[in-house]
């Protein structure tokens, strides 16, 4: 049986859903602070895991902690079709960044039950663990471990700020799964709202997601030496604070200098021991980054923040270590994908744009296993990673309804993807190795 053309979904039952989110690990007025791998987090992930049970879905778990729901299709032979995002929030966050991408992808089968239609290929709503990295750094470091760019062990040795860490924490929410990762995927879909002011400005009702600027980001620590602020002369001392803060501050004026082309820069996170009066500070951690829509300016501002960091552990009589290093974005995302999604806009009548993501997402790497496209919804203002981030029912209804359609065209294609079951990353590695042969 075909999919009409006219379905849609149901966005009253689709809000009730985010109604009902927003309840689990209140943060400030109106917002969220549902860290990852709290209780919070764990109350969240096992009402997602009981409304896809509800809904006839598989659910499993991976080594990260990643969720899976899976409907079957009349050929579950074939690679799945997996929309996804996440269900952690930022330490200050809202209601709908991350989230509202995983319940979108659970109205989408939601509504598939409801019309009677089985697609031919499977379909994954997936939410993926730590994506904020609000407790763990680096950010998106489970979809990170999946895609194949991080290590699994790794990533279960990351420590947070009160000292927990990630595998263990995982263990005790009762997360650690054993689903196989990284397997073959038909495609990714993630919707998101912007993020940015953009499309509530322009008035626009959905974003077609063309790629993301290119960011580049650093964890740096600075090592000093504790003494008393007082009799220690200006030209012996070792203070890690005034290291970080110099590299910070340095990073900022990197941003100011690339702005006129929409050139960003964020010093992010300060955290120095013993940071109280009357001593310096023996060490300070730090962690920034750097973004610009176009790749070369945006490695030029990278290359500026790695000499800022050595140039201000001088000035500060320090020594630099740069503990970890991230990179995501450019033009990631699959043409074809982009074209369904933008074909859909057109032809349910709606307010779309073009538009690049200027944050990351788990996306990014999913675009180094499969065939990969993002949609975005407005928010009012752009107003986010903030307790004030706000949207009505309305302004998911565009991006819910060319995901649905967009989503079952492409898990009811005859063609297989021409890059099912192969990692990209391995198979760039591939086109060099036969390279450097000839």
């Amino acid at each position: 049986m075909s999919f009409s053309a006219q379905a849609r979904v149901d966005l009253d039952r689709f809000w009730t859903t985010i109604e009902a989110s927003a309840k689990i690990g209140p943060g400030r007025p109106g917002g969220l602070s549902r860290l990852t791998l709290t209780d919070e987090d764990r109350q969240m992930r096992d009402l997602f895991v009981g409304w896809s049970r509800d809904a006839g879905l598989t659910v499993a778990i991976d080594p990260m902690g990643s969720i899976f729901a899976r409907r079957e299709g009349t050929d579950d032979t074939l690679p799945p079709v997996m929309i996804g995002s996440h269900l952690d929030t930022q330490i200050n966050g809202g209601r709908f960044d991350g989230i509202a991408g995983v319940l979108a992808g659970l109205e989408v089968v939601r509504t598939l039950n409801d019309a009677g239609h089985v697609t031919r290929r499977p379909i994954v709503v997936a939410n993926w663990t730590n994506e904020e990295g609000a407790r763990f750094s680096p950010p998106m470091v489970a979809s990170g471990v999946f895609a194949g760019k991080y290590d699994l062990d790794w990533a279960h040795d990351l420590i947070s700020d009160d000292g927990a860490r990630f595998g263990d924490e995982l263990a005790r929410i009762g997360y650690a799964g054993d689903a196989d990762m990284g397997g073959p995927t038909d495609a990714y879909f993630e919707l998101h709202i912007e993020q940015g002011p953009i499309l509530d400005v322009e008035r626009r009702q959905v974003g077609v997601v063309t790629g993301g600027y290119p960011s580049f980001g650093m964890r740096v620590m600075f090592q000093g030496q504790t003494a008393h602020t007082g009799p220690t002369p200006m030209d012996l001392r070792h203070n890690a604070l005034i290291a970080g803060a110099r590299w910070l501050t340095a990073v900022d004026d990197i941003g100011w200098e690339f702005a006129v082309h929409d050139g960003k820069a964020t010093g992010s996170r300060l955290a120095a021991w013993p940071n109280k009066p009357g001593i310096l500070s023996e060490s300070a951690q730090c962690v920034a980054d750097v973004r610009h829509p176009d790749p070369i300016t945006a490695r030029v501002m990278a290359e500026k923040m790695r000499r800022a960091a050595h140039a201000a552990a001088a000035m500060a009589g320090c020594d630099v270590d740069i503990e970890d290093e991230w990179d995501w974005g450019g033009d990631i995302f699959d043409a074809e994908l982009i074209s369904i999604v933008r074909d859909e806009a057109v032809r349910q009548g709606w307010n779309w744009r073009d538009i690049q993501s200027q944050a990351g997402h788990d996306a990014y790497h999913m675009a180094l296993h499969c065939p990969t496209a993002m949609i975005f919804t407005p928010c009012k203002g752009g107003i986010t990673h903030n307790n004030l981030e706000s949207c009505e029912p309305g302004d998911f209804l565009a991006g819910l309804n060319i995901l649905l359609h967009a989503v079952v065209r492409r898990a009811d294609r005859a063609k297989a993807s021409r890059h099912v079951g192969v990692d990209r990353l391995d198979l760039l590695d591939r086109v060099d190795e036969t390279l450097l042969r000839h």
